[in-house]
């Protein structure tokens, strides 16, 4: 009899724990939900939006001529104004080391280019550097041989390379 006295004790006292939980226990805060800006509450998303209303407006007849070119000046003006906030936001902190950074990677990419693009010998020149065969009449491309200096490829039938002079063998 004691033991299911003391049993029942340390249920009612598990419940009652339970119950009064949260009253003596602060809730732990929520993490913050992050949620997407709905484009449409943008200044951008408010002013294209309203653009797209006054041309349906006046397209239906509920809109008269000179409150459409009012109200399309205002809110043109508006979307402009948002778009060059948005493009000013977006713009690169440092435009000259951008510049730089690009002449490097063009100049890079061009020195291991081949010198030479392939030619088909019915169609000519072709323009995708590294095809083995004509995008066209599907012939194998005369892709001719490389120099043995500075490894750019020769034209077939050259005597000199291009890109560094050096006399090509025979």
């Amino acid at each position: 009899m004691l033991v299911e006295g003391l049993a029942a004790a340390l249920v009612g006292a598990a419940a009652l724990w339970l119950v009064l939980r949260p009253v003596f226990v602060p809730p732990r805060p929520k993490p913050p939900v992050f949620e997407p800006v709905d484009p449409e509450e943008t200044a951008k998303g408010v002013a294209l939006t309203a653009l797209k209303e006054i041309e349906f407006d006046r397209e239906t007849g509920k809109l008269s001529d000179a409150d459409y070119e009012l109200l399309k000046r205002k809110y043109t003006a508006e979307a402009l104004e948002a778009l060059r906030a948005e493009r000013e936001e977006s713009a690169p902190a440092d435009v000259e080391a951008m510049i730089a950074d690009r002449v490097r990677a063009l100049r890079s990419a061009s020195a291991t280019a081949p010198a030479v693009a392939p030619a088909c010998s019915s169609c000519g020149p072709r323009p995708e550097p590294d095809a083995a065969f004509c995008s066209d009449c599907g012939q194998r491309l005369a892709l001719g041989t490389v120099c043995e200096h500075c490894g750019a490829r020769l034209a077939p039938g050259s005597r000199f390379c291009e890109g560094c002079g050096s006399r090509v063998a025979a």
